[in-house]
């Protein structure tokens, strides 16, 4: 079993940003990507980000390119998304994930943590 805890959500003003963090424990080695979905009220869990444990690949959502960050420290088993230039469009529950394989599919990833709320106000 792996066990995922994320922080750093909380609420924000359009144009600011926040950093989330996700803390792996438990058999860590069994996965190689981490990633990151959110969830808005009534809508689809979406994929946000995703990197692999064993490089510097990593893969983005079209609607967070360019303004969300996603990192690792495999020495304190955390990765880690920067969130900046938020949009009230980006409120959501943010979820960490973990998976064998980098994937955008929420099927792919077996292991979640229970979400950190971030909410963007105009």
């Amino acid at each position: 079993q792996v066990q995922l805890v994320e922080s750093g959500g909380g609420l924000v003003q359009a144009g600011g940003s926040l950093r989330l963090s996700c803390v792996a424990s438990g058999r860590t080695f069994s996965t190689n990507a981490m990633a990151w979905f959110r969830q808005a009220p009534g809508k689809e869990r979406e994929f946000v980000a995703a990197i692999m444990w064993s490089g510097s690949i990593t893969d983005y959502a079209d609607s967070v390119k360019g303004r969300f960050t996603i990192s690792r420290d495999n020495a304190k088993n955390t990765v880690y998304v920067q969130l900046n230039s938020l949009k009230p469009e980006d409120t959501a529950v943010y979820y960490c994930a973990a998976a064998r394989f980098l994937s955008r599919d929420v099927v792919a990833y077996r292991y979640w943590g229970q979400g950190t709320q971030v909410t963007v106000s105009s």
